[in-house]
């Protein structure tokens, strides 16, 4: 009995177990199925949609009811692509299977794609935020050539950026933001420079090539209470494409005119169910655009590479957490500039440029800078090196997110200059060298605190260290002594008096910046939003500051020794300066509708104390040592704004603006050679203003858009500003520039660009074409912090352009042109060291044209 029953129990178990086998069977293969609907954007079913999952040849039309069914062999997640002649492509990502799943198609001329953005720590509509923004995506990055930020200003008119190398850059918006002409490290940008949530606090950082860059974001106006550090100006937000969990692959190569060659290209996929990783690269070379008739060599060329690693941590739906590092090297052959002209200063007429050159047997060998040589003597040289290393991690909690931004970065800044632009002995030696190391930290709450309450709080923390490395130094040369001779004394032509002479400068600055931020967005109704924010900044600044000279003829003759002390002296200073302030602003919106959206914005912003630290100027031998400290610029700041979509297929956007700024922080020049770069000091008054005006279309596969920006920036009260240079060796070495221009500023400035595309083939490929310009302008604009009658440089527009094919495999190639008219312009004047009556221009790039070919695997 027990056998028989033991025998039963066996067969029953078999059953079962064979059927839950087969049930297992049945149920996997139901789950190979993926299964659903194709709608349009009012849910009408549409037939003949083709339904692909990417990266295989697995695909299936939808029938007349929009259904449609599709076999599956792949492991979830699976990317499904959908395309349907008339709308815009979809990609639907599956991370799990569901037994239905809708799709919705966009008709492309219906419709315009909604831009996202996260500048307020949450995914939103573009056209639903109370702040005037401009985003420029992967594809607009790609597509234009602009591998720079110095080449986005050609997209963003109302973006300013002048580099005479990578150092001495001027990032600004709406005209405000950093000092115009050479970098005085002794003050903190305007202008926020974000990556991945990251400060990068040196301005050298804009010379990097973008690397897997997924977005910019460029945020107009005071940014304090959204961001870490304080933005009195607006703000770069640049996002990078995240590691992914499916293997994914794009490849990318440039060829051009001038030798230019760029390979770029990323690598990602998952480690482990939890852990992804990405990296990405990029290497750019170009031969130089400058002839040095001295060296009979090309120099201002590119030599860049850099290096982007990131991993992805996911162990829960409500944890995020990526460590990124990269580093970048540029070791270019430049920067030196031609001669652009000489302008007749107040000096003696001995003491005037082409005398000088005269008695020292010397013609410059170009008649006009856009023959695009120069005469240096002395090599060129810009290393430039930047790295670091970041943790972000996110955590939901309830309705928000607790984020926390901890950062190291560094700067190594190499240099070798001829600051006189000739090809005489005149400053043999300038290098500045410097290295520069920052630890930040950032931890902020963003969520809806209520129904009608989302709000962001946040702490900040960057801490900086910048010294020489190890020392910086300025040497003068044999022909130093006719461009310092002040009187016609003999003495001046004393042999090997000025040979060799110059000074070593040991300088550090150690910075502390400590906040604490907040803004909330309060719906008091469904279309009207009252949005309040503060902030509390704490900064202080120790710098300490030593030259010493050497060199030159060794004499005890005092008349002789006061000669050299007229070009380089001793001169050391310790000095610390901090401040505290309170800051915020106030935002009124109103959105008419869900097409009309409405606001207005006053700000207070204060950008922090400052200290000079490229050495101070002297009256009657002695040093002027109350220029040390430079006082915080406070800006008074409103707005009002409209931005709408007058049609779906269509944007219209307009925002007035006025900045009031007071004790604004501004480089300035002066004649003394020791004093490196100028030197830093307050105008008591200036005031920004103006309008911008952005829109674009789309008509089937036409796209137009245009932006366009008037901008007035003046001196309102500048009482002691130091002389222009044709005003150089008159009876004042200061004087009133109030009611003068501000620098860098055009009055109008604008950009305009059309894209068509359509279906087609190409050596087999099914794909389209495209065709597309984009058109830059903008007018004259002064190049001299004190306003010159000579240092202005001619408004210029700039066509580029480019034509190529998309193929629907990934693979595409475009052919693309920059400056196509090879306009002459300059981006930037300088005078020269000493203000002889020389200045030199930096001369904007010819015509460039080429081909790239990119590869995405799908």
């Amino acid at each position: 009995m027990k056998r028989i029953i033991y025998v039963l129990g066996l067969l029953f178990i078999n059953q079962n177990f064979a059927y839950a086998q087969e049930k297992d069977s049945i149920l996997i293969a139901q789950r190979k199925i993926i299964k659903g609907y194709v709608v349009d954007y009012d849910n009408t079913p549409l037939t003949d949609a083709i339904i692909k999952i990417k990266g295989t040849e697995y695909s299936v039309r939808s029938d007349a009811e929009g259904t449609f069914k599709l076999q599956n062999m792949n492991d979830f997640p699976v990317v499904l692509e959908v395309n349907k002649k008339g709308y815009q492509k979809s990609e639907v990502i599956l991370d799990e299977y569901q037994p239905t799943i809708t799709i919705k198609l966009n008709l492309i001329e219906k419709h315009i794609e909604a831009v996202l953005v996260t500048s307020r720590r949450r995914s939103e509509e573009i056209q639903k935020i109370p702040i005037p923004i401009t985003v420029l995506t992967a594809k607009k990055i790609d597509d234009t050539g602009s591998f720079t930020v110095n080449r986005l200003k050609e997209l963003v008119p109302t973006v300013q950026l002048y580099a005479s190398n990578a150092r001495n850059t001027t990032l600004n918006i709406r005209g405000l933001g950093s000092t115009f002409g050479l970098t005085n490290d002794g003050i903190d940008p305007g202008v926020g420079f974000y990556v991945d949530g990251v400060y990068y606090a040196r301005p050298a950082a804009t010379a990097l090539d973008f690397i897997d860059t997924e977005r910019i974001e460029v945020l107009r106006g005071p940014q304090g209470t959204l961001f870490g550090k304080n933005t009195t100006a607006g703000a770069f937000n640049i996002t990078t494409k995240d590691a992914t969990f499916r293997p994914t692959a794009n490849f990318e190569i440039s060829g051009g005119n001038y030798g230019f060659l760029q390979a770029k290209g990323s690598l990602s996929g998952p480690i482990s169910k939890k852990l992804a990783a990405r990296i990405s690269f990029s290497g750019t070379q170009r031969n130089g655009l400058l002839y040095n008739v001295h060296t009979q060599d090309n120099i201002n060329d590119i030599n860049n590479i850099g290096v982007r690693t990131q991993f992805l941590y996911k162990p829960t739906d409500n944890i995020k957490v990526t460590l990124n590092a990269d580093i970048t090297d540029q070791k270019p052959d430049g920067y030196g500039w031609p001669v652009a002209g000489v302008v007749t200063t107040k000096r003696a007429a001995y003491r005037q440029f082409y005398n000088i050159i005269k008695d020292l047997n010397y013609e410059i060998p170009y008649n006009s800078a856009f023959e695009r040589k120069v005469d240096l003597d002395t090599p060129s040289k810009a290393d430039n090196q930047l790295g670091g290393v970041s943790l972000n991690a996110d955590f939901k909690l309830g309705k928000g997110t607790i984020t926390s931004t901890s950062a190291f970065r560094y700067w190594k800044w190499t240099p070798l200059n001829d600051r006189d632009y000739i090809g005489l002995p005149v400053f043999t030696i300038s290098s500045g060298n410097s290295v520069h190391k920052q630890w930040s930290q950032e931890i902020r709450y963003s969520g809806n605190l209520t129904e009608k309450l989302h709000g962001v709080i946040g702490v900040f923390g960057l801490w900086q260290d910048l010294n020489s490395d190890p020392v910086q130094t300025e040497e003068a040369g044999s022909a130093q002594w006719r461009f310092a001779q002040d009187s016609t004394s003999s003495l001046w032509s004393t042999p090997g008096l000025f040979d060799n002479f110059g000074i070593r400068t040991t300088n550090r600055i150690q910075s502390t910046s400590l906040a604490i931020f907040s803004q909330v967005d309060w719906a008091i109704t469904e279309k009207f939003h009252i949005l309040p924010g503060v902030r509390y900044n704490y900064d202080k600044k120790i710098a300490n500051y030593k030259r010493e000279t050497y060199g030159g003829l060794q004499t005890t003759d005092p008349a002789l020794i006061a000669l050299k002390n007229k070009v380089y002296t001793n001169q050391a200073f310790d000095t610390d300066a901090k401040e505290g302030n309170f800051s915020g602003q106030l935002t009124l919106q109103y959105n008419v509708n869900n097409n009309f959206n409405t606001f207005a914005t006053y700000s207070l912003s204060y950008k922090p104390v400052g200290v000079n630290i490229g050495g101070l100027p002297t009256a009657n031998g002695q040093v002027l040592i109350d220029l040390a400290k430079i006082k915080p610029e406070s800006v008074r700041h409103f707005e009002v704004g409209v931005k709408t979509k007058p049609t779906p297929n269509s944007i219209f956007n307009v925002v007035f603006f006025n900045d009031d700024i007071k004790d604004y922080q501004t480089q300035v020049q002066t004649p003394e050679p020791g004093v490196n770069r100028g030197y830093l000091a307050n105008a008591e008054k200036v005031n920004v203003k103006g309008v911008e005006i952005d829109g674009n279309i789309r008509i089937q596969n036409f796209v137009f858009n245009a932006a366009l920006a008037y901008t007035e920036g003046k001196y309102v009260k500048f009482t002691n500003a130091p002389v222009p240079l044709e005003e150089v060796g008159g009876s004042l070495a200061f004087k009133d520039v109030s009611g003068g221009r501000l620098p860098g500023i055009s009055k109008w400035s604008g950009s305009f660009g059309a894209e068509d595309s359509f279906d087609g083939h190409f050596l087999g490929f099914e794909g389209s074409y495209f065709v597309g310009a984009d058109v830059f302008f903008r007018s004259n604009f002064s190049s001299s912090p004190s306003p010159s009658q000579y240092l202005n440089i001619s408004g210029y527009y700039l066509v580029n352009s480019r034509v190529g094919f998309r193929a629907s495999n990934g693979l595409s190639i475009n052919l693309w042109a920059r400056n196509l008219f090879n306009r002459d312009y300059y981006e930037q004047l300088l005078a020269a060291s000493g203000s002889a009556g020389h200045y030199a221009g930096v001369i904007g790039d010819p015509a460039t044209f080429g081909v790239t070919l990119k590869y995405t695997l799908k």
